[in-house]
């Protein structure tokens, strides 16, 4: 079993910035993906940002140039650095892994980023 745990939101002023981290623990002998969902509400949730064990990374159109996705493999560690954040960037936002194959997918419980003056 795997647990995820996020920090790091919080209310924050538009152009502001925000450091998401969420840190998997359990039984882990490697992770291949990480990332960042968001859930606005009556809105479905969305990908983020996502970062494979490479270093290949993807995002959302809507994020690009403004969020940075980065991971540390020695701490099972994914963070996500926010930057120049709009109100629409306001959502719960929940860490995702998936450990590779069949070894399964894991949620965490999510963190609220509000943004607003």
């Amino acid at each position: 079993q795997v647990q995820l745990v996020e920090s790091g939101g919080g209310l924050v002023q538009p152009g502001g910035s925000l450091r998401l981290s969420c840190a998997a623990s359990g039984t882990i002998s490697s992770i291949y993906v990480m990332g960042w969902y968001r859930q606005a509400p009556e809105k479905q949730r969305e990908l983020v940002a996502r970062i494979a064990s490479g270093g290949t990374t993807n995002y959302a159109d809507s994020v690009k140039g403004r969020f940075t996705i980065s991971r540390d493999d020695a701490k099972n560690t994914v963070y996500l650095q926010m930057n120049t954040l709009k109100p629409e960037d306001g959502a719960v936002y929940y860490c995702y892994v998936y450990l590779g194959g069949t070894r399964g997918d894991y949620w965490g419980q999510g963190t609220q980023v509000t943004v607003s003056s």
